[in-house]
């Protein structure tokens, strides 16, 4: 396994055991056994450099995410966390507060939220889809531009119509300039780790600074978190129904260009709520 390998040597340690692990289906994904007796993972990727420094901004916020051990141009090593279950309510409670405390933390990597506050300094993406971060000051013009817009021609006539509509509305729709919080950005339960149903941390990420109410829209769109991440993680201002379906766009509209057909019902459904 070339992955394992390389990570292997990217540490300098002698590799034991290595196995892919399921779920990589953007990035290969491995987790090795060392002589020196850790146990790490190894992710490849469109760009594993930029995820080390995601990882590293959200630990700086007091997320819990794994340690960045080594990154390359093409391999990202980082520490295993416990990943047993699933999260029982104290750690749905756990996520909460986290997830809080992370929105709330004064923007302190990169440098450029002083000035424009939202957005990333570098571009990502989830596997061939690009995610433009170049940064803009005001947020309903990010969310337009950044996020919705670009979707547009991977769409039927009809839906990319619709999509460019709510876009023209964002302005009346979206608070103008939101306290830039730092996101974890693709936030499912899949990439929240769970062991003895406390919380072990969060993997994955695609961060920028945004509304954290984005967040919150990516982490109920596949499921429902229960009554003690919402009361853990606090009140949300009036207007948010509306807020997290247009949000709910973004992921939706991701896996359209990633998987197909199947997600226009879901595209679609959303811009019903919102009577677009």
């Amino acid at each position: 396994m070339d992955l394992a390998r390389q990570a292997a040597d990217m540490l300098g340690v002698e590799l034991v055991a290595a196995r892919l692990l399921a779920g990589g289906d953007l990035s290969p994904v491995a987790a090795l056994s060392l002589a020196d007796g850790r146990r790490v993972i190894a992710k490849g990727g469109p760009a594993p450099q930029i995820e080390a420094r995601m990882l590293r901004a959200l630990g700086t916020a007091g997320a819990r995410v794994p340690a960045v051990l080594a990154a390359c141009e093409d391999c990202l090593v980082m520490e295993a966390l416990p990943d047993q279950g699933a999260l029982a309510a104290s750690g749905w409670a756990e996520l909460g507060t986290m997830l809080s405390a992370l929105h709330d933390a004064p923007p302190s990597d990169p440098g450029f939220v002083r000035i424009t506050p939202y957005g990333w300094v570098e571009d990502y993406a989830f596997g061939p889809v690009a995610i433009p971060n170049a940064p803009l000051s005001d947020w309903s013009s990010f969310w337009g531009e950044r996020r919705l817009l670009p979707a547009q021609p991977f769409l039927p006539v009809d839906l990319a119509r619709r999509i460019d509509g709510l876009a023209g509305q964002l302005p009346d729709r979206l608070p103008a300039c939101p306290a830039p919080a730092l996101l974890h950005g693709d936030l499912w339960a899949g990439n929240v780790l769970a062991s003895g149903g406390r919380l072990s941390g969060l993997i994955d990420p695609a961060s920028y600074y945004g509304d954290g109410e984005v967040d919150l829209a990516m982490l109920h769109l596949f499921g429902a978190p229960g009554p003690e991440f919402i009361a853990a993680y606090g009140a949300l201002s009036p207007g948010w129904e509306t807020r997290r379906a247009i949000y709910q766009l973004w992921p939706a509209l991701v896996h359209v260009r990633l998987f197909g057909a199947g997600y226009h019902g879901m595209v679609a459904g959303l811009l019903d709520r919102l009577g677009v």
